[in-house]
């Protein structure tokens, strides 16, 4: 079993009548799979992922693409990031109890995700109180939740000391099982015999047993990281350096006080090229600075872009950006910048190409 976690995801409420109980939400759940990364077997660079327009098969930049739903063959509606936003539901960071129903009329096909809940702001006796509730009438609560812009439909069971938020499917997302060519319900409808059933039973009693779930564990994670752990110790491995790469200014992107950035290489005390190149990395530098403050992506998500960086040629330096939150190094060294300062002085840079 996985260790449990004290993050909070959000906080908010459960609401039902006049009752309003201020709780926390965690997650109750931990992937544990393998992640295995594209490696080029030639260098040991990383390999990622591209945008490519699949009628032309040329990479697109991310400023040129659209989202749209199909509704026939071939037919499209454009939908633009704006009226995507507009549509998405209000958060209230509230659960809204709508009902409550036996514990076991809830089909299992119908469980998603779950999460614990617990009580804050001195919440913990009405808590309690709604735990034992439910406890005592086998009952379970049917809510509605936003959890960041996504609205789902959710059941909160009464879980030994906590309450659980299981987020339901939504009913049309439950496939129907008439198409199906399934036995008929019931033991003479399905065709079998008396000493069939005694049979069935009487393995079903000789294998039962309480339900352990420490004693099941997955044989292909353990496996491959037995093998890492081998390969590890016996020191074959290989190394993936970090991918430094030239930045390129953004055309328009930001504009640069002249009088500022002369100040900034007078003070430095550098020669004329010299503070050109100063100038470029000061730039580089505050690029950085900026993603510091932007919402930190997910592991594989950086990962990949990272990859995208190292899948382009050196005469085409990729996004510094993207490098430098997968690397978690500078962007550039000195020399890379001073000649960063040449191209920029020789020519105007293209439009930086910003990862997903």
């Amino acid at each position: 079993m996985a260790t449990s976690s004290r993050r909070v995801l959000w906080k908010g409420a459960i609401s039902f009548g006049l009752v309003h109980i201020p709780i926390a939400l965690h997650s109750a759940t931990s992937e544990q799979g393998i992640d295995f990364d594209w490696l080029d077997k030639r260098t040991m660079d990383p390999v990622g992922y591209k945008r490519i327009n699949k009628k032309t098969g040329k990479e697109i930049d991310r400023e040129n693409i659209v989202k749209g739903v199909q509704y026939e063959d071939g037919q499209y509606v454009i939908v633009s990031q704006d009226e995507i936003e507009a549509a998405y539901p209000k958060t209230t960071q509230t659960i809204e109890i709508e009902a409550f129903v036996d514990a076991g009329e809830i089909p299992f096909v119908y469980f998603e995700r779950p999460y614990y809940i617990s009580p804050i702001n001195k919440g913990a006796k009405v808590y309690a109180l709604l735990r034992e509730v439910l406890l005592k009438t086998n009952k379970v609560g049917i809510a509605k939740v936003v959890i960041q812009t996504k609205q789902h439909l959710a059941v909160l069971v009464p879980s030994e000391k906590a309450l659980v938020l299981n987020l339901l499917r939504w009913g049309d997302e439950i496939r129907s099982l008439d198409d199906l060519d399934l036995p008929g319900a019931g033991v003479s409808n399905a065709g079998i015999s008396p000493k069939e059933m005694k049979m069935g039973e009487q393995l079903v009693e000789d294998m039962s047993d309480s339900f352990k779930p420490d004693e099941f564990t997955d044989s292909f994670r353990e496996q491959i990281l037995k093998l890492v752990d081998e390969k590890v110790k016996a020191g074959d491995t290989e190394t993936v350096g970090p991918i430094e790469e030239v930045e390129e200014e953004a055309a328009g992107a930001k504009i640069y006080d002249l009088t500022e950035l002369l100040q900034r290489s007078l003070k430095k005390g550098k020669s004329a090229a010299g503070g050109k190149a100063a100038a470029v990395e000061d730039d580089a530098d505050e690029d950085d600075s900026d993603d510091d403050g932007d919402e930190a992506p997910a592991r594989k998500g950086a990962s990949k872009s990272a990859s995208k960086a190292s899948g382009k040629t050196a005469s085409k330096p990729a996004d510094t950006k993207t490098a430098a939150k997968a690397s978690g190094k500078p962007a550039a060294s000195k020399t890379a910048g001073k000649t960063a300062a040449k191209k920029t002085a020789a020519k105007p840079a293209p439009a930086k190409r910003r990862s997903a």
